[in-house]
């Protein structure tokens, strides 16, 4: 594989549509029911594409999402740099794995920043109680297979193509 064929305006087309989806509005019943989708997709291209996505667009996109949501500055930032950090730390390990080892690798991550998230409000005195990012934790990993299948096309497809954008 040659990195310079490798397109990768899908990589943050799907960053984009990601964080778009994010801040989508919903009704208050489904707001639970809304996977992590930017955190799902980082851990992807992260997971494929280290070389190309790392610790700096997990940070701005984090950034990106504290702003969009309102949030402590840096609350999203950290936990997704958090997330990108392991990812790229064990890559070469998860990516081997079978679809149902890696679905609770990204089980794990997902947990890890809803932790963050967690911590991060408990110092704020802003903790929410209930079981709303613990459903999104499962609805995320339950959704995880459909994501992961439909970013495998959009890789390939930025693989083998020939580029005239770039």
């Amino acid at each position: 594989l040659v990195l310079n064929k490798i397109r990768i305006w899908p990589l943050y087309l799907t960053l984009v549509i990601a964080l778009a989806l994010e801040i989508t509005p919903l009704i208050n019943s489904f707001q639970m029911l809304r996977p992590p989708i930017i955190a799902m997709v980082l851990i992807y291209w992260i997971m494929m594409w280290p070389e190309r996505i790392g610790l700096g667009t997990a940070f701005l996109f984090g950034i990106g999402l504290d702003i969009l949501h309102g949030q402590i500055l840096g609350q999203n930032a950290m936990s997704l740099t958090i997330i990108a950090y392991l990812t790229i730390r064990f890559h070469l390990q998860i990516r081997i794995f079978p679809l149902w080892q890696l679905t609770i690798i990204v089980f794990a991550l997902l947990t890890s920043n809803a932790i963050v998230h967690l911590l991060i409000d408990g110092v704020a005195g802003t903790s929410q109680i209930g079981f709303g990012p613990w459903i999104r934790i499962l609805f995320g990993t339950l959704t995880w297979p459909i994501l992961m299948a439909i970013l495998d096309r959009i890789r390939i497809f930025a693989e083998t193509k020939p580029s005239h954008f770039d």
